[in-house]
């Protein structure tokens, strides 16, 4: 009797924390895929049937040549390059979504955003983000991100892993999570 209430009790702390975690997870987004950050690439429809929201990354993987550079709505509607918010050209960008609104990215190398090398894209506010969430940084990157402009805080943060194979990052979707959660609560409570 004592092992099918502890089993029970398990049961229940299992489900109530697959319930709490899973939705906050947020969502690493592979930019352009496995192509990557590219000329020739339609970011406007890789991005169309995406939502993004507060919480999640975008990873710009892409070779020499390219930068990716937080730049303003008019500086990414004329292209103008010089008056970046944030910049990097490490060749693997990893950027923080950390606040709501429209985000927009582009390569700064001569010709590439008038080519289409360019991303806007609309980030939701996290359902479990709240009024109380730190502050944007001020205007400092790391992981050879640079900010040109102190006194415009970054919406993002750019940062760079350890390592940066691919095979060092680890991608759990909710769904994935929650098909785990309910399998351990499936054979937790049969027992």
């Amino acid at each position: 009797m004592g092992d099918v209430i502890i089993a029970a009790s398990l049961s229940l702390v299992v489900a109530v924390v697959c319930m709490v975690v899973a939705p906050c997870m947020a969502t690493v987004y592979t930019v352009g895929d496995s192509t990557g950050w590219a000329m020739g690439v339609d970011y406007t429809t890789w991005g169309s049937d995406k939502s993004f929201n507060v919480g999640d990354t975008l990873v710009f993987n892409y070779g020499g040549g390219h930068t990716v550079d937080e730049v303003s709505a008019s500086d990414y509607s004329t292209c103008t390059v010089g008056n970046s918010i944030t910049t990097d050209s490490s060749g693997a960008t990893s950027i923080a979504l950390k606040t709501a609104g429209t985000h927009y990215f582009i390569c700064a190398a001569t010709g590439h955003c008038g080519n289409g090398m360019k991303l806007a894209l609309n980030v939701k506010a996290s359902s479990s983000s709240s009024s109380s969430s730190p502050p944007a940084s001020t205007g400092t990157t790391t992981g050879g991100g640079t900010s040109s402009n102190s006194n415009t805080p970054p919406a993002t943060a750019i940062y760079k892993p350890a390592s940066q194979s691919a095979a060092s990052v680890i991608i759990v979707s909710p769904f994935l999570l929650t098909t785990y959660c309910l399998s351990l609560f499936l054979i937790i409570f049969s027992f």
